[in-house]
Order: structure tokens, then sequence, then C-alpha cells
């Protein structure tokens, strides 16, 4: 799915997120925590006036994946040590914290993707796990 590069769209992408992880049976909890973090510096880092970031969400084996895909592929991410009292860079960390795995691939100049993967339990029976968000 094509999300605006706004705080808006951030917020719209983990609520896309929750919403379909819970028709697909799977928890959300995590993913929620890591989409809104990646959305959020894609909106605030990766944001070129008038481009849009791409979200999708897709199962693999047995794990969630989560990309994020914007247009500053000259601004690659990397965790940051916060300031006491500061109010940002965190972010990543949560990410590593939360993700099983995560990292960047840079595509075709301007984009990158940043992706996180996620472990899945045993998936419950009789729900369907595949698919692409916004395909």
């Amino acid at each position: 799915m094509l999300l605006s590069s706004t705080p808006r769209g951030a917020r719209l992408a983990r609520l896309l997120t929750v919403d379909t992880l819970r028709s697909w049976g799977l928890p959300h909890e995590g993913a929620s925590h890591v989409v809104a973090e990646l959305a959020a510096n894609a909106a605030t880092h990766g944001r070129l006036p008038g481009r849009s970031f791409r979200l999708t969400l897709y199962v693999i084996g047995t794990a969630l994946r989560i990309e994020v895909t914007d247009t500053r592929g000259d601004r690659l991410p990397a965790p940051q040590v916060p300031q006491a009292e500061g109010e940002s860079g965190r972010g990543l960390l949560l990410v590593e914290a939360l993700a099983d795995r995560w990292g960047v691939t840079e595509e075709r100049f301007p984009r990158k993707t940043v992706w996180a993967e996620l472990d899945l339990s045993a998936p419950e029976p009789g729900n369907s796990r595949s698919g692409v968000l916004g395909g």
C-alpha cells in the first residue's frame, strides 16, 4: 500500500497493519510497533515532497516480513545512542529489540527498503496467512 509521507500516513500504516494481521489470525502487537517506527522514519527521514512510502506485509515460511520503502536511498538508517533526555533516536533500537532480523536493501536509486522479520508461532487452524497488503 502506498501511503503519504506524513505523520498521518505513518499512523495509517500502523492501523492497517493491525487490521490486516488480525484478519490473517496473526499476533499484531510487536509488528504494529515495528511498522510504527519504520513508517515514522520513512515519513520523517525518507520524505521527499510529493513522494509516498510503500508498506508491504507478507509471510515467508514461519516469519512475518515487514517492508517499508521510501525514496531517500541516499539516507540509510543506522541505530543511534539516544541522549538521556532526548525525545528521539530510539526507533531503530526498538525495531532491533522487537524484530528477529532487520536490515536495509538498497534498490534502484533513489529507493531503499527497510525490512524487519518477526518469527511467528504455529498458525491457528483455518486462518489464511498469505497475501500482500495493498498488492
